[in-house]
């Protein structure tokens, strides 16, 4: 016989980790799991969430997912869907309640650079760059905004 009544942890924990289905050529590639979200993410419910906050959420998760496919000479960045804006290396993210998301970086010349995006109109692709050959490490900009969400408030 199934359940037809959840707990209210359980129904808590449905609310704040909404469903989430991929699937890809090679079983083995990497998946977003929402598990990796900082405990105080998964602690807020999905409905008391701005479209900003939840927007932001999710990128982190997908960029961390990225990151874990790249070799170590490689950084995540991001190209623009239409126009001809480029790519940017992505070095910090943000968002601005109720629905505006930021992503801070800089262009292949270098220049720094700055993308102010409505979550209506967010698309966002991922793309691996070279890392800049001075430094000894890629930097991962996954962990540190994973990170920096756990100390949220």
């Amino acid at each position: 016989m199934s359940k037809l009544i959840d707990t209210s942890a359980e129904a808590l924990e449905a609310a704040a980790l909404p469903r989430l289905k991929e699937a890809h050529t090679d079983p083995s590639a990497p998946k977003v799991d929402p598990q990796n979200l900082p405990e105080k993410a998964r602690a807020k419910p999905v409905a008391q969430k701005s479209p900003a906050e939840w927007a932001y959420e999710r990128l982190i998760l997908y960029i961390q997912n990225f990151e874990k496919q790249l070799d170590s000479n490689h950084e995540v960045a991001m190209g623009f869907a239409g126009g001809d804006m480029g790519v940017m290396r992505i070095e910090g993210m943000g968002y601005f309640d109720p629905d505006v998301v930021t992503f801070y970086g800089s262009d292949p010349t270098g220049a720094k650079t700055q993308l102010v995006q409505h979550v209506t109109q967010l698309n966002v692709m991922l793309r691996a760059l070279p890392k800049v050959t001075e430094q000894a490490e890629a930097r991962r900009i996954g962990f540190r905004l994973a990170e920096d969400l756990g100390k949220e408030a």
